[in-house]
């Protein structure tokens, strides 16, 4: 007995020292990720940096202004889209069960995983190629395709923890079915939808192929969502790949905000999954 006891002790303190390891280990490239970025970026941090518009590439001086606001600009068109029709399309998968909704399961499922340079050629023959311009609102609808499949998963698991008591409870005052879902069920997984809206956005925010395809670039700061817009990524893309020590510079700066504020993002997202449920009757 005492044996067993000695060898469940040892299993249970090899397999805490091995999880630990393992967890310094992924630390690793996180880590070198933040120093790296953090050591480059930080020495073009000024106020210029956040209040002018991007200089031409090997120039001097300048800022990101104009890359924020279409980045912005194409991240609230994306959320306008892709919020509501993933949080409908998660409530019907989790309340009207069945063959249709399974099939809509396995379709949010597959473009989940389609590659979001695909997304950005799809939308630029549908978009694009109709209104004969890049734009902000193509690169918006492009990031909203991509946005769909994820609140919609997320919104459908998290209406799928809430306890069917609460459910029939609802239905039993004489709650009608529809209200049921928005006053009661949703209010009470608000912290797991919250959550899969903040990893969308911060998923989207990262993205630069579909904007190539559709939103293009723009050096000045937009008048219209039909005019094409700036990114931070598609800034980074094209000032790191150019041949001068001063866009390398530049790209470094805008990498460090892009990074910070997906890391905001996804600090919203461990607050937010941690507030208590409430249920509002």
């Amino acid at each position: 007995m005492f044996s067993s006891m000695r060898a469940r002790r040892f299993s249970n303190r090899l397999f805490i020292v091995l999880a630990t390891l393992a967890f310094l280990l992924a630390l690793i490239p996180l880590g070198s990720i933040l120093y790296q970025t953090i050591a480059e970026g930080y020495t073009v941090l000024n106020r210029d940096f956040f209040t002018q518009i991007s200089p031409p590439i090997g120039g001097s001086g300048g800022g990101i202004l104009n890359a924020i606001e279409g980045s912005l600009v194409m991240v609230g068109i994306a959320s306008l889209i892709g919020v509501p029709i993933g949080l409908f399309a998660g409530a019907y998968l989790s309340e009207y069960p069945g063959r249709i909704a399974n099939n809509l399961r396995l379709v949010a499922e597959v473009l989940t995983g389609v590659p979001s340079i695909v997304t950005g050629i799809v939308v630029y023959v549908v978009v694009v190629s109709t209104l004969h311009r890049f734009s902000a609102l193509a690169g918006g609808i492009a990031l909203s395709f991509m946005m769909i499949p994820i609140v919609a998963i997320s919104t459908h698991e998290s209406l799928k923890m809430v306890p069917s008591s609460i459910k029939e409870g609802g239905l039993a005052l004489g709650i009608s079915r529809s209200k049921t879902l928005v006053y009661i069920l949703v209010s009470t997984a608000k912290s797991g939808i919250i959550t899969g809206i903040a990893l969308s956005v911060a998923r989207i925010m990262g993205e630069t192929a579909p904007l190539l395809f559709t939103a293009l670039g723009n050096q000045f700061l937009m008048t219209s969502v039909f005019d094409p817009a700036a990114s931070m990524t598609v800034l980074i893309y094209e000032f790191g790949t150019a041949p001068y020590p001063s866009a390398h510079a530049f790209a470094w700066g805008a990498a460090l905000i892009l990074l910070l504020l997906v890391l905001g993002l996804n600090i919203i997202v461990r607050i937010a999954s941690r507030l208590k449920p409430t249920v509002a009757l």
